[in-house]
């Protein structure tokens, strides 16, 4: 729909011309549209022609109530700016097994994150994580994600050196259940990290390069 269009039965609909007849002139719609009033004539016309609106002659100015069509087509756009806006509670991923570099088992050998993992999430992880490479494109997800608060892992310190915080967030793999671990402070790689108390990769039977479908749950909060 032509965009000069639906802004005139946005006006429209905001002057309560979805449950009543509104009566207005052309001078007023034009000034309300902040256009000429030959401008404004001419839509009300186009919106009559196609059926958004009906319009007949008042005393002095016109009477215009928009049609089901016209509303059919404000509810449309009502429903792309909600999914816009509200955000979903589940955000999807689909990408591919690949092996790590080790790091993940180092950092879940930590007794600073075994305890708190074991405090908030209520197991003590497998000694590895899951990796799961996403395409570029589903980067944004992530920025996304990071902006829920999840369940923060402090940071804590040892002797040689410290460990940052980490951000947690329900998961599924492959409709397996575990916890998405995201570095609190760090850039939006493509690789997502997965822990569990089992060993994922065996327990989904699955290899490097094998699809892998994940479901991240941003609203339902770790204990």
């Amino acid at each position: 729909m032509k965009a000069y269009l639906l802004q005139m039965l946005k006006e429209l609909a905001l002057l309560g011309a979805i449950n009543n007849r509104v009566e207005i002139s052309s001078l007023e719609l034009a000034n309300q549209l902040e256009t000429s009033q030959q401008t404004a004539s001419r839509y009300v016309l186009e919106l009559d022609k196609l059926d958004l609106i009906t319009r007949e002659m008042g005393i002095k100015k016109q009477l215009i109530q928009i049609t089901e069509n016209g509303a059919d087509i404000l509810k449309e756009e009502y429903m792309q700016y909600k999914h816009i806006f509200e955000l979903p509670q589940k955000i999807r991923f689909d990408g591919h097994l690949v092996s790590g570099m080790g790091e993940g088992t180092y950092y879940l050998a930590q007794k600073g994150y075994i305890n708190q993992f074991h405090h908030h999430c209520g197991f003590k992880p497998f000694p590895g994580t899951l990796n799961v490479k996403i395409p570029q494109i589903e980067k944004n997800k992530l920025r996304l994600i990071k902006k829920f608060p999840g369940l923060e892992i402090e940071e804590f310190e040892t002797t040689n050196r410290t460990f940052g915080a980490v951000k947690c967030f329900n998961a599924t793999v492959n409709e397996t259940e575990c916890v998405l671990v995201l570095p609190a402070r760090g850039h939006y790689s493509k690789i997502l990290e997965f822990i569990s108390p089992d060993n994922l990769r065996k327990k989904l039977d699955i290899k490097d390069g094998d699809p892998v479908h994940i479901i991240i749950n941003i609203e339902k909060q770790i204990e």
